[in-house]
């Protein structure tokens, strides 16, 4: 990547520019369609993806619903929960799309925006805010408080702490116990008018170590230095407790595992990957063995 860099102070360019700037480069974001009712008993449903949780001992979750800077007008969203204490939290999925764009049109606080959007509301147990039928993730939530950001009218925002109350999840969604993220199909948002969606393409799992790893500055030179080893195989060499001690048996596995990937080259000679003049060669199969999870045969393969 170059390095060569644009730099933008705030205050030096239009508030609109600004705003995708932040929302292109701060991505992506998951998304909260919120659910709330008015005190006169008209339903509102708007999504937001200044939304996040930030506690789980008592779950808290936040939104930062901004007074639009186009017109100054305070959310509907914002509003409701002012007045009535709550609102649901309902996540978004693929399928979901169009309607919750739809639901973020700007539509007068008379009119019931369910409707508008074809999505179907579902009784909630401890509050009066329907939950989203569609979503297979919903949350009951009471308002805590509320801290406004903003300098000026128009495009502040602010940030509303709730706490929720009752976790609805989709039967369809669990997987031995577990929310199967493939399943749960979400969505999130970009910048202007991109989204992405967390599908099986797109969802990959990195296992944290469950110690202090040695670290880079413990990797050997020729490692550190490598042409053909990357910083994230750098980082899962880095990430064993301590430099493992390597048998012979290590290092017949991983010359048995390289003679049956379909990724090696079977015309080479494997006893060459342990010749000290074959670093290239080494670091390539190194790079395999990490590939397929196997991190003490590689480092098998590590000079020392």
């Amino acid at each position: 990547m170059s390095n060569s860099m644009t730099t933008i102070v705030p205050g030096d360019i239009p508030h609109k520019d600004l705003h995708q700037i932040l929302l292109s480069g701060v991505a992506p974001r998951p998304i909260a369609l919120v659910s709330t009712i008015s005190k006169n008993g008209i339903c509102n449903v708007s999504p937001y993806s200044f939304y996040n949780s930030f506690a789980s001992k008592p779950p808290i979750i936040a939104i930062g619903p901004a007074i639009s800077a186009a017109t100054g007008k305070i959310k509907d969203t914002y509003t409701n929960i002012i007045e009535t204490g709550e609102c649901t939290v309902n996540a978004v999925t693929f399928s979901m799309t169009e309607q919750i764009s739809l639901a973020s049109c700007e539509y007068e606080s008379t009119i019931d925006e369910f409707v508008k959007c074809g999505l179907h509301k579902q009784d909630s147990i401890l509050i009066k805010a329907p939950r989203v039928l569609e979503s297979p993730f919903q949350m009951e939530c009471v308002f805590i408080e509320t801290k406004e950001l903003g300098r000026d009218i128009g495009g502040n925002g602010n940030i509303m702490l709730l706490e929720v109350k009752k976790i609805h999840i989709s039967n369809d969604v669990i997987v031995n116990g577990n929310i199967d993220p493939v399943k749960l199909d979400l969505i999130a948002r970009m910048g202007y008018d991109f989204y992405c969606r967390a599908d099986a393409m797109s969802i990959y799992q990195v296992h944290k170590p469950k110690w202090n790893g040695i670290g880079f500055d413990a990797l050997p030179e020729d490692v550190l230095i490598s042409e053909v080893l990357c910083a994230s195989d750098l980082a899962i060499l880095a990430g064993v407790k301590e430099i493992p001690h390597i048998s012979d048996e290590y290092k017949a596995k991983a010359l048995e595992i390289l003679s049956n990937s379909d990724e090696t080259n079977q015309e080479i000679n494997l006893g060459l990957i342990f010749d000290s003049t074959s670093i290239v060669l080494r670091h390539n199969a190194i790079k395999r063995l990490l590939k397929m999870g196997f991190v003490h045969e590689a480092w098998s393969l590590i000079k020392r």
